[in-house]
C-alpha cells in the first residue's frame, strides 16, 4: 500500500524529507516520544487532559485578532509555494491591510495600557 490522506505532502513538510522517507520506508511505528522530538507533533497530553487543553487552545485562538490570524494562516501556507521575494511581497500587503483594523489599534492600546486585549475581529 502507498501513504495517502495528504501524508506524503504533510509528512515531509513536518519532519524533513530524508526523514519522512525513512518512516515511510521502514514501516516503523513512531512512538510519541519520537514524534514530538523530530516536529512531527507540537505537544504530548495525558488523554484525560486532552478536552480541557483542547478547548483552552481553541478559545486561546478564538480571543486572538481572528483577521490577523486569517491573515498569517494564509501567509504560512502560501510560503511553500513562494519564493522568498514574492513572500516579503505577501507579508508587505497583508500589514498594510492589519494595520488599518480596529483589532490593531486595540492590541496597541492594551499593550500600552498593560491591559488584557478585547479583539472583536474588526
Amino acid at each position: 500500500m502507498c501513504p495517502d490522506g495528504g501524508g506524503t505532502y504533510f509528512l515531509p513538510r513536518l519532519v524533513g524529507l530524508a526523514r519522512a522517507k525513512e518512516i515511510f520506508f521502514s514501516g516503523d511505528p513512531v512512538l510519541a516520544e519520537e514524534a514530538l522530538q523530530i516536529g512531527m507533533i507540537n505537544k504530548m497530553i495525558p488523554s484525560e487532559k486532552l478536552m480541557d487543553e483542547t478547548l483552552a487552545y481553541a478559545n486561546k485562538i478564538a480571543s486572538a485578532p481572528t483577521r490577523s490570524v486569517g491573515m498569517i494562516k494564509r501567509l504560512l501556507n502560501r510560503s511553500f509555494d513562494s519564493d522568498l521575494q514574492t513572500q516579503l511581497e505577501f507579508e508587505s500587503a497583508f500589514q498594510g491591510l492589519a494595520t488599518g483594523t480596529e483589532d490593531m489599534i486595540e492590541g496597541v492600546m492594551s499593550f500600552l495600557e498593560k491591559r488584557e486585549s478585547k479583539f472583536k475581529g474588526k
